[in-house]
């Protein structure tokens, strides 16, 4: 089959990662595979063009990148399968022409939330476009407030990449682990309060944070990685005993569940995506959505108790381990593709 993604960017993000490793992987099975990028401007793209650049975070990419100045429908290739991943490009996968086969919509966030003018971005979730989500929530998101029905692909964790192996450290000890976001809905404020709280009890947790860019505040982790490599970020998470997720809202949330594959016990809010591994006081620790008093609670009690978060270690690292699988997710997207383009129309 000939598959189209059109891609925002190509920086890393846990997003992104996930298109890349559904054309990667879609290539290596046999089909040609293009991902079509936006480089703002005719130079430019042409200049990337030209150098043949692609997504250099992921060595060894065997889809094809096409650099275009902006989407439009004589950018796209011919194709079976068109799929927009976010909702600046679902408008163009919906107004393709028909030689560019049939459309979908990878839907990873309910991005009406935080991205874009919310009527803007709702619109497009009513476009006749089949939809993919990658989480039981957006499912039901898509249901309830769109009437529109949609197939769930939960994204998997690279195994290869995120697996135990414990990073020696001599800090204190139970380290805790958050990522640093500028994002206010990421919730880093409430995590760092859930945090001065838990301390009350257990002094010696020892705040690990990481993220593109460090805080603005030196102080505000007792450790802090920024920017670390793809291969490094394996190490943090193992070297961690807790996983602390303060996001108000998540259409899935890779970082726990990466964590959660090297051992890390996660606490997290109930932030939607998240419900689909993490099962309150059976693979997590789960608090009300924005409750800081609850969050710290849960917190305080994992920090501890060391038998309780071992119980909770072990659980979810089986759970998100075995339950997602990107063989499977790959063939999954690969047989709805198939199923579509030999379907009547689009």
């Amino acid at each position: 089959m000939r598959i189209t993604f059109l891609c925002p960017h190509l920086r890393i993000a846990g997003g992104v990662r996930a298109i890349l490793t559904y054309a990667d992987r879609l290539a290596a099975l046999g089909h040609a595979v293009t991902v079509v990028v936006p480089a703002r401007g005719v130079v430019r793209a042409l200049r990337r063009r030209l150098a043949g650049a692609g997504p250099a975070w992921m060595p060894g990419f065997r889809a094809r990148v096409r650099w275009v100045a902006r989407w439009d429908a004589d950018a796209l290739p011919d194709g079976d399968a068109l799929v927009a991943t976010a909702w600046q490009s679902a408008p163009v996968a919906a107004a393709a022409p028909a030689r560019c086969g049939a459309g979908f919509y990878l839907v990873q966030h309910y991005e009406s939330l935080y991205h874009g003018v919310p009527d803007t971005v709702d619109a497009t979730y009513r476009l006749p476009l089949r939809k993919l989500v990658i989480s039981t929530w957006l499912r039901d998101v898509m249901r309830e407030r769109f009437g529109s029905d949609a197939e769930v692909l939960v994204t998997p964790v690279d195994l290869e990449l995120f697996r135990p192996g414990p990073l020696a450290v001599q800090s204190p000890r139970p380290r805790v682990l958050m990522l640093h976001h500028e994002y206010a809905w990421k919730g880093v404020a409430d995590g760092l309060e859930a945090v001065r709280r838990a301390r009350r009890a257990v002094p010696s947790l020892h705040l690990v944070g990481f993220g593109l860019r460090p805080p603005a505040d030196p102080g505000a982790y007792d450790e802090f990685h920024a920017n670390p490599p793809q291969e490094r970020l394996g190490a943090i998470y193992a070297s961690a005993e807790i996983y602390l997720c303060p996001s108000w809202d998540e259409g899935l949330g890779m970082p726990p569940m990466e964590a959660m594959a090297c051992g890390a016990a996660l606490v997290t809010y109930d932030n939607g995506g998240c419900r689909d591994y993490a099962r309150d006081g059976e693979t997590a620790l789960v608090a009300r959505r924005r409750d800081v008093a609850d969050l710290a609670a849960k917190l305080e009690r994992l920090a501890a108790d060391g038998a309780l978060r071992a119980r909770i270690a072990r659980a979810g690292q089986a759970l998100v381990r075995t339950a997602f699988d990107w063989g499977r997710a790959v063939r999954r997207m690969e047989a709805l593709f198939r199923s579509a383009a030999g379907a009547p129309g689009r």
